[in-house]
């Protein structure tokens, strides 16, 4: 039984939460395999908003059982915050939440040197969401880390303090000024691992391959996108994780041959929070239209995202480095009313005409060059059948598919869960 995946293909905030959320009755186990809580997944259903950071997208539904995989960086103290949210739902967390010993905590002082290392860069900042996804990494290819099956032993409060004091000197360093108080920090880490510690820790590679060898269906839910992948990425205006197919595999520990669809979730335009290149960016009327229409403020920081034309190049980057065989276009709705669409298709790069992703995409070096489509008027957000698209829609999904190879199999019109067409 092969285990499918599920990818951003632009710089995140996709709606991978909201597809996760309507294919898990699909599956026995979703996995999150990557990132931390500087993710936000946006779930509607019910009438009501559910923002979760770190909990995989399936939470929800009482079949599934939710892994938080080793390649992922868990905030206790954010973590408990969720669980907190989520107890009017009365959730079977012991048994249907699994959490692998392998995956690395993040400290309080964690978050202190993330705001003191973008701190010190002035205006050169990346763009971090400040919660210390960054320093734990480091601290994790650095061999320092802290992971969650040290707590299950007796002497992980000395590891610990070993750690902490180490920050502590390297915030220093920084030579920047930020208002603390580390007792009240580790107050609060330690109240949030007493809670972290009545969740059921499992040695995730074990149980997730045990359950592909017992026919189990497995979703493997990607945070962030594509285009922030550590090493694909626009770098250094990126996330510190592989958020690419290639990231399940070592996120979750499954072998390449178990993989077997991929889904790549992208928007009808494209978006960006934080700083880094972006060569579709608009700054008109249009932009300000999806701006409003698509609500588009960051899931977990609240920050205003960039929009701009759907980029092709990039989008036909993300699918042939993932693998992409089947892909999901959300947002749809939101171009509603505007006259005239347009899509990259090529760039002029220092004078040349290229057609791939090239290693550099600043505004000095990329001019994007567009194609032009007709708009539709019509509301998408009651339509409940493909037969019922505009035609000029059908026609803008047509040329993406053929662009980029690969078939278009389900249209998000709205943010609820049942606002979603299969084609």
């Amino acid at each position: 039984m092969a285990v499918n995946l599920l990818l951003g293909l632009q710089w995140g905030d996709e709606g991978k939460g909201k597809v996760v959320d309507v294919l898990t009755s699909n599956y026995d186990i979703i996995a999150r395999f990557q990132g931390g809580p500087n993710a936000g997944h946006t779930l509607i259903f019910d009438g009501r908003k559910h923002v979760l950071h770190t909990i995989p997208s399936g939470i929800f539904h009482e079949n599934a059982v939710n892994v938080v995989g080793n390649g992922v960086v868990i905030d206790p103290v954010i973590f408990k915050k969720e669980l907190e949210n989520l107890a009017t739902y009365n959730l079977d967390f012991k048994s249907k939440l699994l959490i692998s010993r392998k995956a690395h905590l993040i400290l309080p002082t964690h978050r202190l040197l993330d705001a003191a290392s973008e701190t010190s860069k002035g205006n050169a900042k990346i763009g971090s969401t400040l919660k210390g996804i960054g320093p734990t990494y480091m601290d994790k290819t650095g061999r320092n880390g802290m992971r969650v099956g040290d707590l299950e032993l007796v002497d992980w409060k000395d590891k610990y303090h070993s750690l902490t004091e180490k920050h502590l000197k390297m915030i220093e360093f920084f030579g920047v000024k930020l208002q603390y108080n580390i007792k009240e920090l580790e107050t609060e880490f330690c109240e949030a691992i007493d809670v972290l510690k009545q969740l059921t820790f499992i040695d995730s590679e074990e149980y997730l391959n045990n359950a592909i060898r017992n026919k189990k269906t497995i979703l493997a839910e990607g945070a962030q996108g594509s285009l922030l992948d550590i090493d694909f990425g626009t770098y250094p205006f990126v996330t510190s994780s592989n958020t690419t197919a290639a990231g399940a595999c070592t996120g979750l520990g499954i072998a390449p041959n178990k993989i077997g669809d991929v889904f790549g979730i992208f928007k009808a335009y494209t978006t960006r929070v934080g700083s880094g290149p972006f060569p579709t960016e608009l700054f008109d009327e249009d932009g300000k239209t999806m701006s409003r229409v698509g609500q588009e403020f960051g899931a977990t920081t609240g920050r205003p995202r960039r929009c701009g034309w759907l980029d092709l190049v990039a989008l036909k980057y993300a699918v042939q480095i993932n693998g992409v065989t089947q892909l999901i276009m959300m947002k749809g709705d939101v171009l509603s009313g505007i006259k005239t669409l347009k899509a990259c298709t090529s760039y002029n790069y220092k004078g040349n005409i290229i057609s791939h992703f090239p290693y550099n995409i600043e505004e000095k070096n990329v001019t994007p060059i567009y194609t032009e489509f007709k708009g539709w008027n019509e509301d998408l957000t009651l339509m409940t059948s493909a037969k019922t698209l505009p035609k000029e829609l059908n026609a803008y999904i047509k040329f993406i598919e053929d662009f980029v190879e690969v078939p278009i199999k389900i249209v998000s019109v709205g943010p609820d869960r049942k606002q979603t067409i299969m084609r």
